[in-house]
């Protein structure tokens, strides 16, 4: 990373940080999943930045990829948890916390052992560290509540207009020997009072470009000159695409994945329907560690 790159990861960060606060300030119980996701993604442009995917609000077993859709009438409940990410010039800042929309005690238990998963696997972080070691750590916390780590979710490198990268940040021990290197990372562990697994579940509603092909919609090409300017390679909200196009737009982007142009993510769900707590950082390494969000 040059110095450029690691601003634009500061600023991405610092923003982050300014949306987080103002979305636990007007997240309230029962307050509407869109009005939630829209707040959100508009105070992003406000302050300068843009949405690097729709705002995630997943509900208790649903761990994540779940954003609302254009008409959605779901409310905030149970467990949600909020993961925003955010670009500065196509640089990174995702971070990630959960609520308890509920009086549950269960729920807090869940929400400390994630965040407190995620803290302390930050105290251990120092360049070369082998990434097993980060994963240990977060496993040791979330067992020690007495709950399971989600071992098939994992943190990630970050690079420019690519939020998965290739370097996975494991959630458990999982002997790799692969080390921590100078870059961007996410470090997100997930809690889970099951069995520590996520399947794929319904159609999120999120989608990314997976490859430029001919087609003959006029206004399915206009949706995808769009996508391609706006996002490149960033995944995207079919809302985002009815907010700029029209209801019409649905069957654009219906003929756009089943022609494998385009991919729409599943929501990932608990194998066992238990509720599930997130927190996340993004941090830059270099000589030193930062965490930026």
């Amino acid at each position: 990373m040059n110095k450029e790159e690691q601003e634009n990861y500061r600023k991405a960060g610092a923003i982050a940080k300014q949306v987080k606060e103002y979305a636990i300030i007007i997240i309230k119980p029962k307050m509407k999943l869109l009005d939630i996701a829209e707040k959100i993604e508009s105070k992003i442009r406000e302050l300068g930045a843009k949405p690097a995917f729709p705002v995630n609000l997943s509900i208790n077993e649903i761990a994540a990829h779940s954003t609302p859709s254009y008409n959605d009438e779901q409310v905030a409940w149970g467990l949600l948890k909020i993961d925003l990410g955010i670009h500065v010039k196509g640089f990174i800042a995702d971070t990630a916390f959960s609520i308890n929309m509920e009086k549950n005690e269960e729920y807090d238990k869940l929400i400390k052992a994630s965040k407190e998963a995620l803290e302390n696997a930050a105290k251990i972080l120092k360049p070369k560290m082998n990434l097993s070691e980060i994963g240990r750590v977060i496993q040791q916390t979330i067992q020690s509540y007495n709950f399971s780590p989600i071992i098939n979710l994992s943190g990630h490198s970050l690079e420019s207009y690519n939020i998965h990268a290739g370097i996975t940040i494991p959630n458990y021990e999982n002997k790799s020997q692969q080390i921590l290197e100078i870059g961007a990372y996410a470090i997100e562990p997930f809690a889970t009072s099951g069995i520590g697994l996520v399947i794929d579940g319904k159609p999120s509603g999120i989608y990314r470009l997976e490859a430029r092909k001919g087609i003959r919609d006029s206004l399915a090409r206009k949706i995808l000159d769009y996508i391609e300017e706006e996002y490149k390679n960033f995944p995207f909200a079919q809302r985002w695409i009815v907010k700029k196009f029209g209801a019409r737009a649905l069957f654009s982007l219906a003929n756009m994945e089943q022609s494998g142009i385009l991919y729409q993510y599943p929501q990932l769900i608990e194998k066992s329907h238990k509720e599930v707590s997130q927190a996340e950082h993004t941090i830059l390494v270099s000589e030193k560690i930062e965490i930026t969000t």
